[in-house]
């Protein structure tokens, strides 16, 4: 069944109605606000157990996640809560199917249905030169259909990918992406774009399959404000 729920406007707040009995997972801190009857209950992200343990230590250390998850039930009336990502941007959903991977940035994650669970994936040497984290996180069903929740930086758009309609991203714009879609990294032009235009390298999407990108930018940020912070005199 799918779950019924609602974005708001700019800045955008999600709200997910639940119907008597049902729960969804969200990330600790994105709760904003919830009606009153609603069961909260907290355990490791990874799930029980030394497994569960071990999964959500690689979750918190490599893929940006908190290391525990809170599970909100509604009681038999019914209920509703609000949630909200950390950074100002766009909350999108994404419906999973059985035997289907959604691959997102680290800290992109922020709730699920409850038959849906996240692990961490290693991106493999060419992490190092995509200033992207080493590790996405992967999402998939562990029985049934189901939805997952991840938020960007600003807004986000929907590309499709295709063998003959490869595309490039700069780093630290890539949000998220479906099966069957793999990425290089390449320069954005020629010797000289790469080191003096502004591009340096790029993520080269190719494949089958749906991208997200978003338009704003953590570390772009960043370099902005690091000359307007005060700094230590002696």
């Amino acid at each position: 069944m799918d779950m019924d729920y609602e974005f708001g406007p700019a800045f955008t707040l999600l709200t997910a109605n639940l119907g008597p009995g049902e729960s969804i997972k969200v990330e600790p801190g994105a709760m904003v606000a919830q009606s009153s009857g609603l069961d909260v209950q907290t355990g490791m992200s990874g799930g029980g157990g030394v497994g569960g343990f071990l999964k959500s230590m690689a979750k918190s250390a490599f893929g940006g996640e908190s290391f525990f998850l809170n599970t909100f039930t509604a009681g038999p009336n019914g209920g509703w809560i609000s949630m909200a990502p950390s950074a100002p941007g766009d909350i999108n959903t994404f419906d999973i199917e059985p035997n289907q991977n959604l691959f997102m940035q680290g800290g992109a994650f922020m709730a699920c249905s409850p038959n849906v669970n996240y692990d961490t994936k290693f991106q493999g040497a060419k992490a190092l030169f995509s200033r992207e984290s080493m590790f996405f996180l992967r999402a998939f069903s562990e029985g049934g259909p189901g939805q997952v929740f991840y938020c960007a930086y600003g807004a986000i758009k929907e590309v499709d990918v295709t063998p003959d309609a490869p595309i490039k991203v700069d780093n630290g714009h890539l949000v998220a992406f479906t099966d069957g879609v793999t990425y290089n990294v390449d320069k954005a032009g020629g010797w000289k774009t790469s080191l003096v235009g502004g591009e340096g390298l790029v993520l080269v999407l190719t494949g089958s399959g749906k991208c997200w990108i978003q338009t704003r930018n953590l570390e772009s940020l960043a370099s902005k404000l690091i000359p307007f912070m005060p700094t230590r005199s002696n």
